[in-house]
């Protein structure tokens, strides 16, 4: 058995356990589970670190079980917000369900001749037949008001400056997540729940629903949320979060949020997020810091996510791109870049909209740059730019004699103008 809890502990992935948690673990297999919420179509990156922790603990030779919360999502967790959250449908939480399920998958070894094979469970499946009459008999009399009430995520809520407080609806769900663990260590014999730091007092309700109701020994852990050394929100972008799933967030997307650590954040990322050896880790944190300018730990880190979220392939594809569009590079590279990254990278960038017949007999330089694409502000500024060799077509220099034509079409429907290092400007040619 290797020491699940050591491997968390170094990395820096380990905040609260319950007393000889990591002894029992060290004696025998057990299995252990982690909820993930449903209230989106896909995980976002917030997620992967409890997704890390499951990967660890099948490492460590003991058995992950997946919990989708498909009747905890009808409630909504309480931890950690301030107001209550919209009720999704029924028939929107089994597809985001089966979504979430898809995409695990990936990440676990689920072969059934394994014997610790991970399992995914839907919390959905025991409750739904559960009658509130029954459910407050059977397990609502073993945990008391005042115990609840001393959770930190109802404490906040209830408290005086609150402008919502808590709905009887928000206050059941500790109940039902503790249960939810009760379900397991009766029928899996699921002896640890782990998940976020901010799920402690659900968590910990379930070791003692199990104490009480089945004088039974039920253990925990969490792992510290993951904040950014500037302050700023982890796992968001300025086009939000940064999701695992790749219509949400492009694999190009996904690479740069890494690639764009701090050096701070690097250093503690690398822990948490690949599967390197302390060894290597420190080898790697020892040449960032010899040459930081490099960013060695970025893209180590990049490469490694990458690889694990999307693909080997995904990402031999946002590299090609971030070498043509930031390296050196020819107008031919440019030419066969994928279409979806393409317009990932230049969103947002000034762009004019002309038809191929314009282009057909082709458009001087100075005429696209001002009276058609207004990129800049005279024809004056336009030729000073030109005798300056700063004009780029598809990262080509051109002169003022220049004419853009059909042949200049990047995916027959794009061309790439540039001004200096910094300035682009985007030409989109329609069939009409």
């Amino acid at each position: 058995m290797k020491n699940f809890v050591s491997e968390l502990r170094w990395r820096g992935m380990l905040h609260d356990i319950t007393p000889n948690t990591e002894e029992f673990l060290l004696n025998q297999s057990v299995s252990g589970y982690i909820g993930f919420d449903p209230s989106a179509d896909s995980l976002h990156i917030g997620s992967l670190v409890q997704i890390m922790v499951l990967i660890h603990f099948q490492k460590a030779g003991h058995r992950p079980i997946i919990l989708l919360g498909g009747a905890t999502g009808m409630i909504g967790d309480p931890s950690g917000k301030s107001d209550e959250r919209n009720l999704l449908s029924k028939n929107i939480l089994e597809q985001n369900t089966k979504s979430i399920k898809n995409q695990l998958e990936k990440y676990l070894d689920f072969d059934s001749n394994n014997p610790v094979a991970a399992e995914i469970v839907n919390n959905y499946d025991w409750m739904k037949n559960f009658s509130l009459i029954q459910f407050s008999r059977e397990i609502g009399k073993h945990i008391s008001v005042n115990y609840m009430m001393a959770k930190d995520s109802v404490k906040k809520r209830l408290q005086s400056d609150s402008k919502t407080g808590m709905s009887f609806t928000e206050f059941t769900y500790q109940l039902i997540q503790g249960y939810d663990f009760l379900h397991l260590y009766k029928e899996k014999e699921c002896k640890i729940q782990m998940g976020g730091s901010d799920q402690w007092g659900n968590i910990v309700t379930g070791v003692e629903l199990v104490r009480r109701k089945e004088s039974g020994k039920a253990f925990a852990l969490t792992c510290p949320l993951i904040t950014k050394s500037d302050g700023s929100k982890f796992g968001k972008s300025e086009h939000g979060n940064i999701w695992l799933d790749k219509k949400r967030t492009s694999p190009y997307r996904f690479y740069q949020y890494w690639l764009n650590s701090s050096d701070d954040d690097a250093k503690k990322y690398i822990k948490i997020f690949t599967l390197l050896p302390d060894k290597e880790i420190q080898i790697l944190i020892k040449q960032h810091d010899e040459n930081p300018n490099l960013r060695i730990l970025q893209k180590k880190i990049a490469e490694e996510i990458t690889i694990m979220v999307h693909s080997k392939e995904e990402l031999g594809k946002v590299q090609k791109a971030t070498e043509i569009l930031f390296g050196k590079s020819t107008t031919n590279d440019l030419k066969n870049i994928d279409r979806e990254i393409f317009m990932d990278v230049f969103e947002g960038v000034p762009k004019v909209k002309i038809s191929k017949k314009e282009i057909k007999s082709g458009i001087d330089i100075i005429s696209l740059l001002v009276p058609i694409g207004n990129f800049l502000s005279s024809k004056g500024e336009a030729r000073r730019s030109l005798k300056e060799n700063s004009i780029s077509i598809n990262k080509k220099k051109v002169d003022e004699a220049y004419f853009v034509s059909e042949k200049d079409l990047i995916d027959e429907r794009y061309i790439l103008m540039q001004r200096g290092k910094k300035n682009y400007f985007i030409v989109e040619v329609s069939n009409s």
